[in-house]
């Protein structure tokens, strides 16, 4: 059972997955902590709904990146953490984070990287991009976090068609349901080859 830390900024549907997954025994380990970058987000309600301790830590209170990551490496120094899902978290994370975390820190975006990706490309920026460049394809993506805004290695990636009357709303909908089924697939691979170090 591997030891996971969600960090979210909203309202937490894909938090929400996770937890459902966790629980039905998809995902064979538990979310241990969620941790939000604003404080009274439904994601958090959803987290003490079942149980999981929470804790915030506001990017506005820091000033610089390096801060911001220090006080959320503080909150997870004693829980001895395997996985670190970002959903739907909206601050930059520092790279001691990166390098401490290497290999399992995992981030969910709505578009298939690398098109629509980068920073400032988040929620219905990316859905509007997607239309007005005429795809046909777009989905979702989770993906490894590295030093630079979705670049880090694919994980999986999940497909929807993009028909003539989507909005960018629409759009959105179809490919939340998509990243619903994702992220807990990509979770359950982790959890299935993640070897503990002693």
């Amino acid at each position: 059972m591997i030891k996971i830390a969600v960090f979210v900024s909203g309202s937490g549907t894909n938090l929400q997955s996770l937890i459902d997954s966790c629980e039905s025994g998809f995902i064979p380990g538990r979310i241990v902590i969620v941790v939000s970058s604003k404080p009274s987000v439904m994601a958090l309600d959803r987290a003490r709904k079942a149980g999981i301790e929470t804790a915030v830590v506001e990017r506005k209170q820091y000033g610089s990146v390096e801060d911001f990551t220090g006080a959320l490496l503080e909150v997870l120094d004693d829980i001895n953490i395997d996985l670190i899902c970002l959903a739907g978290f909206l601050s930059k994370i520092g790279v001691c984070m990166i390098k401490k975390y290497s290999g399992r820190i995992m981030n969910i975006h709505p578009a298939l990287l690398p098109d629509f990706g980068g920073e400032g490309m988040y929620g219905v920026k990316v859905h509007e991009a997607v239309i007005a460049s005429g795809r046909k394809l777009s989905g979702c993506t989770v993906h490894f976090v590295d030093e630079e805004y979705d670049r880090g290695p694919v994980i999986l990636q999940r497909t929807v068609t993009v028909f003539p009357g989507d909005t960018p709303e629409t759009l959105a909908h179809k490919v939340l349901e998509e990243e619903h089924r994702a992220y807990p697939e990509a979770v359950r691979e982790f959890a299935l080859n993640y070897k503990k170090k002693d």
